[in-house]
């Protein structure tokens, strides 16, 4: 059996609980526009395609809103100036990481997070385990998940290959991303998805709680 060398994170729902943070930006921005809020049930189900997915699930009407690219502005300025409010690693993270860096694992964070936020949340809540964390950014032409450029380019930037690596997440996203990868995928089920919906997704390696990935090879 091969043992893992290299564990790719996914951030929101597998790292950090970010929802409320991500809701009261939402909401803000909604509310400056009289738009309607939502709740912390609905952003859930939301989240996990990028921000401006996010975005659109959440404006009426989606792009087709004329004041869609103002609104989602405005939330991307709140939520970068709101992003550590009440954002929290879930408990056990920081000893999983930890102890994954003790045995000389290389760990890296990729997200469809803007990249900004991505790598600020990493440096305040890991600054010590999480060697690499790439974010959303159009402008180098990465595409966002579930296109393989992130994975890719983390790799390339821990100086490693895909042999005895492994994705880490908590939506279909993430386990699209993982096949499009040709990683194997171990999906948590702490974050923003249910069991039955993971594995109607493909999903077939699962971890309760985080010590339980110490356990996967």
């Amino acid at each position: 059996m091969t043992e893992y060398n290299t564990y790719i994170f996914d951030l929101d729902g597998t790292l950090l609980d970010t929802l409320d943070d991500l809701m009261a930006s939402v909401n803000y921005a909604l509310r400056q526009y009289g738009m309607p809020e939502h709740s912390r049930e609905e952003i859930r189900r939301f989240v996990g395609n990028g921000v401006r997915l996010l975005m659109v699930r959440a404006i009426p009407n989606g792009e087709e809103n004329v004041q869609f690219e103002d609104c989602f502005q405005t939330f991307r300025e709140h939520y970068m100036a709101h992003s550590l409010d009440t954002t929290r690693p879930y408990n056990g993270i920081p000893e999983l990481l930890a102890e994954l860096k003790r045995r000389g694992k290389r760990l890296a964070v990729v997200s469809n997070k803007f990249c900004a936020a991505t790598q600020e949340l990493c440096r305040h809540f890991f600054p010590d385990t999480i060697e690499v964390a790439i974010g959303e950014n159009e402008a180098e032409g990465i595409r966002k998940k579930p296109a393989p450029d992130t994975v890719i380019k983390a790799l390339s930037q821990l100086g490693v290959g895909k042999e005895n690596a492994v994705y880490v997440g908590d939506s279909d996203v993430d386990l699209m991303t993982a096949r499009n990868s040709q990683l194997p995928c171990i999906s948590v089920l702490w974050g923003f998805r249910e069991k039955d919906f993971l594995k109607e997704n493909g999903a077939t390696t699962f971890a309760v709680a985080p010590k339980d990935i110490l356990s996967f090879y």
